[in-house]
C-alpha cells in the first residue's frame, strides 16, 4: 500500500497550509473589497450538470461514477455550472447585480504537467444581472488587485484582454462568413500554438480565401487599436465595439489597474459560451501557464437554468500562482503560528505557566506551552522551532512579585524585560497589533 497521495494531488504540511492560507486570505480581502459576498456548493453534482455545458467529451476529463442511487455523479472540475445552478434556482428573489465568490477544491482527471495537477483550489468570481461595461472593468479590476495584495505589479504581470465582439466584428469585415467563424476562432486560439501554414489552412477549410487569413491572422498578432480604427473607418460594428473598449479601459483606469492591461485579440478563450470581453492573466516574463481566465458569457444561464440574465466572472487556480510566487520571491516561507511561548522556570511552576499561556490565548495571541517538564536550554530551543516571536518566562518573579520576564526573539539580540503579569496581556495585545 502507498504511503504518498494519489497522483496529481497534494499533501499540506503546517508551512505549505500556510502559505495557502496566506494566499486564500488575500483572494478573500480583493473579493470583499470589491462587495462581492462567499458562497460554496456541493463538491459532487449530477453528471449532466457539466455534459450539458461542455458537451459528453469532458466526461474523459472527469472523476465521475454512478452512485448508490444509481445517479450519474461527477466531482465538481469548475464552478460555473454550480453557481449558474444556484443563481437560476433563486434569480428572481436576488438583488441585482449578484456579485459572488468561492474558493473551490476543484478535480480533474488529466495529465499532469507543469502548474496543472488533477486537484487544485481556484478563485471563482462572478457577477450575474449586468450587461454594462463597468461590470467587466470591475471584474478584470478585483483579478488585477488580488496580484497588486501578492506584491505581483504591472511588471510582473499582464492582463492580455479582448472582445469577441470586437473579433467577430474584424472577421466580417475582412469578408469572413458567418458560418466561418467558428473556424476562424478556432485559428485564433491556436494562434500562439500552430504554424502560419497550419492556422491558414484552418481559414481555407471553412471556405475563407488565403488573402484573407493572412489578413486577419497579421491584425490579431498587431492587436493594434489606432490601426484598427483606421482601418475600418465607418464599418459600424467595429466602431461599436471599439467605442466599448474605450470605456472599458477609462474604466480600469479609474481602478488604478490599467498599466496591467495588454490588448491580445488572440485570447478567445476556446470555450465557446463566452459572449464578449475575456481576459487571461499571464507572467510577464512568459514563463508560465495562465493564471487567471474569463469573461462575460451572457447565455450561459439560459442554457443550464433557463434564466435570461447576463453574466461574466473568472477563475484563478492556486497552483500557477502559487509557481509564479514562488519563483518571484513573493511567496512567504510559512508560519509555525506561535505568538509566545510561555516557559516555566522549573517544574514547580508549570501550572502557572498554563494560567499565563490561557490569559494571553484569551486576548488572541497563540501560544505554545511545554506538556512536560524541560530544561530552559530545551524550551529556548523548541520556541526557535516553533517561531516564535516571544518567550515568557515564569518562575519566582511570578511567585514573589507578581512579575515575569519577557523576551522578544525576533531580533540577534533579543531585549528581556521584566513586567507585571497584569500589564503582560495588554503588552501582548500591543505587540500583536505591532505585527505585519
Amino acid at each position: 500500500m502507498s504511503a504518498g497521495a494519489l497522483p496529481g494531488f497534494r499533501d499540506f504540511y503546517p508551512e505549505s497550509f500556510s502559505q495557502r492560507s496566506w494566499l486564500f486570505d488575500r483572494w478573500r480581502h480583493a473579493a470583499r473589497g470589491f462587495g462581492f459576498q462567499e458562497y460554496d456548493g456541493p463538491p459532487l453534482e449530477p453528471l449532466d450538470l457539466y455534459t450539458k455545458k461542455s458537451g459528453d467529451e469532458i466526461v474523459g476529463q472527469l472523476y465521475n461514477f454512478e452512485d448508490k442511487g444509481g445517479r450519474a455523479v461527477a466531482l465538481r472540475p469548475e464552478m460555473t455550472p454550480t453557481v449558474a445552478r444556484m443563481v437560476a434556482s433563486k434569480a428572481n428573489a436576488l438583488r441585482k447585480p449578484v456579485r459572488w465568490f468561492s474558493m473551490p477544491q476543484l478535480f480533474r482527471y488529466e495529465r499532469q504537467q507543469k502548474g496543472r495537477l488533477r486537484e487544485h483550489f481556484q478563485l471563482n468570481v462572478d457577477i450575474f444581472g449586468e450587461a454594462d461595461v463597468s461590470a467587466d472593468a470591475e471584474l478584470l479590476a478585483v483579478a488585477c488587485t488580488v496580484m497588486r495584495d501578492c506584491g505581483l505589479g504591472p511588471d510582473d504581470v499582464k492582463a492580455r484582454v479582448s472582445d469577441r465582439r470586437l473579433l467577430s466584428a474584424i472577421l466580417r469585415g475582412l469578408g469572413v462568413p458567418d458560418e466561418a467563424l467558428s473556424a476562424a476562432f478556432g485559428a485564433v486560439d491556436k494562434i500562439e500554438r500552430e504554424d502560419q501554414v497550419a492556422l491558414v489552412k484552418r481559414f481555407t477549410t471553412a471556405g475563407v480565401s488565403e488573402e484573407v487569413a493572412v489578413k486577419a491572422l497579421a491584425m490579431v498578432r498587431a492587436s493594434d487599436f489606432d490601426a484598427l480604427r483606421r482601418d475600418f473607418a465607418g464599418h459600424a460594428e467595429v466602431e461599436e465595439a471599439l467605442t466599448r473598449f474605450d470605456e472599458y479601459r477609462a474604466l480600469l483606469t479609474a481602478h488604478g489597474v490599467i498599466d496591467y492591461l495588454q490588448l491580445d485579440l488572440s485570447i478567445v478563450r476556446g470555450l465557446a459560451y463566452y459572449t464578449g470581453i475575456v481576459f487571461e492573466l499571464f507572467d510577464a516574463k512568459g514563463e508560465f501557464r495562465a493564471i487567471c481566465g474569463g469573461g462575460r458569457y451572457d447565455n450561459l444561464l439560459q442554457a443550464l437554468g433557463g434564466v435570461d440574465m447576463p453574466a461574466l466572472g473568472f477563475g484563478m487556480g492556486d497552483v500557477v500562482l502559487g509557481e509564479l510566487l514562488k519563483a518571484r520571491g513573493k511567496m512567504p516561507l510559512g508560519s509555525a503560528d506561535v505568538d509566545v511561548w510561555v516557559a516555566p522556570v522549573t517544574a514547580e511552576f508549570r501550572r502557572s505557566a498554563v494560567e499565563v499561556a490561557t490569559a494571553l490565548r484569551r486576548v488572541g495571541a497563540r501560544v505554545e506551552t511545554p506538556l512536560r517538564d524541560q530544561s530552559l536550554g530545551k524550551q529556548m530551543k523548541a520556541a526557535n522551532a516553533a517561531g516564535a516571536r516571544s518567550i515568557v518566562f515564569v518562575g519566582e518573579g511570578l511567585r514573589d512579585r507578581g512579575e515575569v520576564e519577557w523576551k522578544d526573539l525576533r531580533g540577534t539580540e533579543g531585549t528581556q524585560t521584566v513586567i507585571p503579569l497584569a500589564r503582560l496581556t495588554d503588552a501582548v495585545k500591543a505587540a500583536l497589533a505591532a505585527t505585519p
